[in-house]
């Protein structure tokens, strides 16, 4: 993901590469937690699945920096499986760090494995805070002021503090805890061999002070101000840092032409929606459809928007395709917190359908009694 509207692949012509970080050739951690019964030594690593890819014909460089370490030992930290390594000295530390940091000078391109080890997720593992553990985010500006280009690839189990990555590193995949085959895949889309079509099941935050943070809030949970613009902070913005819904590829979408059978509809009928998406892009790629709605008013508060409908399509380069979607009673209902059943209501809904849940295609229809 990114901020930017595209992304473009590494190149692998490169003549070198740094590949950085504490989790970027653990295969215990690419597997994620509740696997006591796994078998990491067949898990393939971010760095060795880099390797795989470019062959002897580019010099691959890895540096793993200073270990990732809890001050409050977790649930899972006695039973993850084999043995545990010594921990760092302050000294070692030190040197583990400017050692990936000439590493990356070397290199033509660094690729920052970062995140969260295994054993931080699960039960018992919760945090205060969402920054990267240790002295990831030290590293990782260290490593983004030597002027090379920078790729992160996070490995974690929860949303991270991405606020200063998302401005200043180029590229940002989210890899979660990919599992056996994880190595292979991140290099697969690293590389372009892939096109990247994942979206986030989440709403990512800019600052754990935002969470809980979701995209399905009330109208009274983000309040506008008498200046105009919806602001919750003194000290930032509400907005989050990526919204629900939100992925990009190496190609482009267009959304067109939406279309419903009918502009008003009675109680218990389906509406039938079609919407034009076309790959504007030079590259095969998936797009996930998302069709959102808005109840404008009711017997009970209704979310500013909620997701009833998507579809993963596929398309080659300037290829166009109509998406159908249903409404019927079981989209247009709620649960009615005054009747204590699933109520649907005569009233006005406002529709969207985009790439994530910020789709600004719109339009408007009503049920009537």
């Amino acid at each position: 993901m990114r901020n930017e509207n595209q992304l473009l692949p590494l190149k692998k012509d490169i003549s070198s590469i740094a590949v950085i970080g504490p989790l970027a050739d653990s295969q215990q951690d690419i597997e994620g937690s509740w696997v006591m019964e796994g078998k990491p030594s067949e898990a393939v690593t971010v760095l060795e699945g880099i390797r795989n890819k470019l062959g002897t014909g580019v010099r691959v460089e890895y540096a793993k920096g200073p270990d990732i370490k809890r001050d409050i030992p977790s649930f899972f930290e006695a039973l993850m499986p084999g043995p545990k390594a010594p921990p760092q000295t302050p000294a070692q530390a030190e040197e583990a760090f400017n050692k990936a940091v000439d590493a990356a000078r070397r290199s033509d391109v660094a690729v920052l494995v970062l995140g969260e080890l295994a054993n931080m997720s699960g039960e018992g593992a919760s945090w205060a805070s969402l920054d990267l553990p240790g002295k990831q985010q030290q590293l990782l500006e260290a490593v983004a002021a030597t002027g090379k280009p920078v790729v992160l690839v996070l490995i974690s189990g929860r949303h991270l503090n991405l606020s200063w990555a998302a401005e200043y590193v180029p590229a940002i995949l989210e890899a979660w805890y990919p599992g056996t085959q994880g190595g292979n895949a991140i290099a697969d889309l690293l590389f372009g061999d892939a096109n990247p079509g994942g979206k986030l099941p989440v709403t990512w935050p800019r600052n754990v002070g935002q969470v809980p943070i979701y995209y399905a809030h009330n109208l009274t949970h983000m309040p506008e101000t008498s200046r105009g613009f919806v602001s919750r902070y003194w000290d930032g913005l509400s907005s989050p840092l990526f919204p629900f819904g939100y992925g990009l590829s190496y190609t482009k979408f267009a959304f067109s032409s939406l279309q419903l059978t009918q502009p008003q509809v009675k109680l218990g009928q389906t509406l039938k929606v079609s919407v034009d998406v076309e790959n504007t892009g030079s590259r095969a790629g998936d797009e996930v459809v998302q069709l959102y709605i808005h109840q404008q008013a009711g017997s009970a508060s209704r979310p500013v928007r909620e997701l009833k409908g998507f579809e993963r399509i596929t398309l080659a380069p300037g290829e166009k395709r109509t998406v159908h979607f249903s409404l019927g009673k079981e989209e247009l209902s709620f649960w009615s917190p005054q009747e204590k059943k699933w109520v649907e209501e005569p009233e006005n809904f406002d529709l969207w359908i985009g790439e994530d849940s910020t789709a600004t295609l719109h339009t408007t229809f009503k049920i009537n009694p």
